[in-house]
C-alpha cells in the first residue's frame, strides 16, 4: 500500500496488487476484506494489479520505486466525490 494523491483528500491509500486472472472481481473481494477489519478510512481507495514489484538489493518492496511507476496514476473520478 502506498499513500497517492487524491483531489479531494490530498492523499489516500493505493493497494498494488500481483494477481493472476478476473482482476475486477479480485478488486471487490480485496476492499470487502477489509471491512470490519480495520477503520474506514484506512480502507485502500482503489486496487492496481501489477505484473511483478519492484525490490531493494535486500529484497523487500520498493515503495520509492512502486510510487515512481504510480506517479501518473489518478484515482477514479467517482472518488473525488
Amino acid at each position: 500500500v502506498i499513500g497517492m494523491y487524491h483531489p479531494k483528500w490530498e492523499e489516500r491509500p493505493l493497494l498494488v496488487v500481483v494477481a493472476e486472472g478476473s482482476h475486477e472481481a479480485l478488486r471487490g473481494s480485496i476492499l470487502k476484506y477489509f471491512e470490519g477489519k480495520v477503520a474506514k478510512w484506512w480502507i485502500p481507495e482503489d486496487v492496481v494489479f501489477v505484473s511483478e514489484l519492484p525490490y531493494t538489493a535486500t529484497g523487500k518492496v520498493s515503495k520509492l520505486k512502486l510510487r515512481e511507476q504510480m506517479k501518473d496514476y489518478q484515482f477514479p473520478k467517482s472518488d473525488a466525490g
